[in-house]
C-alpha cells in the first residue's frame, strides 16, 4: 500500500516538472516573451546607421557599453550605413518591438534624410523615443591663414558679392549643407555650396585654402581645431563652449536667429512595451550621468542631454517640420 502511494506521488511530481518545462519552452518561443518582466534576458543590439570609426559609431559604442553595464547584459554594435542613414533606421523600424534592437538616430534619420530620399519608414510613427543622448553645435571653421577673421566678415562678404563666397560640405542634405543654407537665410545672403562625396575631401580642401569656409559639426571639427589645422569663427550654442572659451557664439557674432545643432538620440521600434522603454531610458540616464561619459562626449564637442524619453519625443516632430521647411525653401536635393 505504501509502495503504491509513493510510486504514484513520484509519477505526479515528474509529470508536473515536465509540464512546467514545456510551459517555459512555449513562453520563450512566443513573440515578446523576453519583454515580459525578465528584460533583458539576452544581448541588446544597437544599430549605428554609419560606418565604424566615426563620431556616431563612438557614441553608440560608449553609450551601449555603459547601458549594458546598467542593465546587466551585453550590448552588440551593428553598423548599417547607407542611404543617408535610412538603411540602419529602417532595419530598426522593422525589427521586433521587444527592446533587443535599438537605434542611434538623430538629425539625419528623423529630420533630414526622410525629406531627401524616399524612406521605408515613418520617422514620427515607427519609433518609440528612448531618450536624447546629446547635441553637437555647428562650428564655422576656416583655414589658419584665411582673410576671414570673424563670422561677421564672412556674412558681409556673402551679402556684398552674391555667390562668390564658397562653403564646403560632406554632401547635399548633410548637416553641414543645411547649416550653410540656414546661415544664408538668416543673413539674407547667397553663398555657393560646394558638396563633396563624403570622406574628408572637403576638410582637405579647406585646410589647403581651396574652400574658405565650412559649417562643420563639433564632433568633426574639435580635433582639427585642437591640432591647429583650422581656425574656428563661431559656435552655434547659447553659451561659449568650455573648450573654446575665446570663440564667440553666433549670437555674439551678430546672428542671434541662427539655431542649428546636430542631435543624437536612442530609438526603439514602435509598440515596444512601455516598461521596456522605461528600462532602456533609465539605463541611458544612468550612463549620461557618469563622469567618464560626460568627459568623453564633451571631448568631441557633444553636450550631454538628460536621456529623458519625453524630451526626445517632443524634439523629433519639431525638427522634422523645421528641417523639412528648410530643405524645401532652399530646394535641396539628394546627391
Amino acid at each position: 500500500m505504501t509502495r503504491r502511494t509513493t510510486s504514484r506521488f513520484a509519477f505526479t511530481t515528474r509529470r508536473a516538472a515536465a509540464l512546467g518545462l514545456a510551459a517555459l519552452a512555449t513562453a520563450a518561443a512566443m513573440p515578446g516573451a523576453w519583454a515580459q518582466g525578465g528584460y533583458p534576458a539576452k544581448p541588446i543590439t544597437v544599430v549605428v546607421p554609419y560606418p565604424a570609426g566615426g563620431a556616431n559609431d563612438m557614441l553608440g559604442r560608449l553609450i551601449g557599453q555603459k547601458m549594458g553595464e546598467a542593465l546587466g547584459t551585453t550590448v552588440i554594435i551593428d553598423n548599417k550605413p547607407g542611404a543617408g542613414a535610412l538603411l540602419g533606421a529602417n532595419a530598426v523600424a522593422k525589427a521586433a518591438p521587444d527592446g533587443y534592437t535599438i537605434l542611434v538616430g538623430g538629425l539625419a534619420t528623423h529630420a533630414a534624410s526622410p525629406h531627401l530620399i524616399k524612406a521605408d519608414y515613418d520617422p514620427l510613427k515607427d519609433f518609440e523615443s528612448i531618450g536624447l543622448l546629446g547635441q553637437a553645435p555647428i562650428i564655422v571653421i576656416t583655414y589658419p591663414d584665411s582673410p576671414f577673421k570673424s563670422l561677421k566678415e564672412v556674412g558681409d562678404a556673402a551679402k556684398k558679392k552674391a555667390g562668390e563666397v564658397m562653403y564646403g560640405s560632406s554632401g547635399n542634405g548633410s548637416p553641414l549643407h543645411l547649416a550653410g543654407e540656414l546661415f544664408d537665410a538668416t543673413n539674407g545672403s547667397q553663398m555657393t555650396h560646394v558638396p563633396y562625396k563624403g570622406g574628408n575631401a572637403h576638410i582637405l580642401d579647406l585646410i589647403g585654402g581651396r574652400v574658405p569656409v565650412i559649417f562643420d559639426t563639433a564632433t568633426n571639427s574639435m580635433p582639427l581645431i585642437r591640432g591647429g589645422k583650422v581656425r574656428p569663427l563661431a559656435v552655434s550654442m547659447p553659451q561659449r563652449l568650455p573648450d573654446l572659451p575665446h570663440v564667440p557664439t553666433f549670437a555674439e557674432a551678430g546672428y542671434p536667429g541662427f539655431q542649428f545643432t546636430a542631435w543624437y538620440g536612442l530609438f526603439a521600434p514602435a509598440k515596444t512595451p512601455k516598461d521596456v522603454v522605461a528600462k532602456l531610458s533609465g539605463a541611458l540616464q544612468t550612463a549620461l550621468k557618469q563622469p567618464e561619459v560626460i568627459d568623453k562626449l564633451r571631448s568631441v564637442g557633444v553636450s550631454p542631454a538628460s536621456g529623458d524619453a519625453a524630451e526626445l519625443a517632443k524634439l523629433v516632430p519639431v525638427e522634422y517640420e523645421r528641417i523639412g521647411k528648410l530643405i524645401k525653401s532652399a530646394n535641396i536635393k539628394a546627391d
